[in-house]
């Protein structure tokens, strides 16, 4: 079996991750307890994404990272929180990058680093031969852009011959949270082009833009 792990950065990069692992649920048949229905056949596929513990509970290939605990405590306290059976795979330090690239990249980021990369080899050991890695973060804020820049430097590194494909959330123009937001991009852009092999580039505002217009609030956050 050839395995591919995901990794979420910061908030925007776990909130996609769990609208995708929710996906993935419902086209395997995996309910929220990481169990599989008894009708859904013999086919293996699934475990691509997901690993079978001893208990036959189905549990993703996935590690999630951010600088604060408020995101990963709502993972823990979500939908799907009996799928993520050790919290060990839920990384978070004690303080955010306030929408900063340097703080991400440099100094608050650097804190937490060594220990996602120790969780990562545990993901990977558990795995035949791993097929790559998919990463899913935005660009825009500080620990998306920085940390996210951060460990696509170390699987650069550990894991060179590994396809990386990255999902980038964008800045939108409309759907601004800070005016550092280009720069933070602009800086990620330079590691996603050394260190990714393909990047699926993305914005909030290109996906609201196809809901009907009176139908919905613009958020103060996304």
């Amino acid at each position: 079996m050839r395995e591919v792990l995901t990794i979420e950065v910061g908030q925007a990069g776990i909130q996609l991750g769990n609208a995708i692992w929710e996906q993935y649920c419902a086209e395997h048949a995996i309910d929220n307890a990481g169990k599989r229905k008894e009708n859904s056949g013999k086919d293996d596929s699934f475990k691509v994404f997901f690993e079978e513990t001893g208990s036959g509970q189905f549990v993703p290939r996935n590690l999630a990272v951010d600088l604060e605990p408020n995101v990963i405590d709502d993972v823990k306290n979500g939908p799907f929180a009996a799928m993520f059976f050790h919290p060990e795979f839920l990384v978070h330090g004690k303080e955010d990058a306030t929408n900063n690239f340097a703080r991400g990249h440099y100094t608050i980021g650097k804190q937490i680093i060594d220990k996602v990369n120790d969780r990562l080899r545990k993901l990977v050991d558990n795995c035949d031969n791993v097929m790559g890695f998919f990463i899913g973060h935005s660009v825009g804020g500080g620990t998306g852009s920085g940390l996210g820049a951060l460990i696509l430097e170390r699987l650069a590194v550990d894991y060179r011959k590994k396809p990386k494909i990255g999902f980038e959330i964008y800045p939108s123009p409309n759907l601004s949270t800070c005016v550092v937001e280009p720069y933070n991009a602009l800086l990620a852009t330079h590691w996603l082009l050394d260190h990714t092999e393909v990047s699926l580039l993305l914005d909030n505002e290109g996906h609201l833009r196809n809901l009907p217009r009176n139908n919905y609030e613009l958020p103060s956050q996304m």
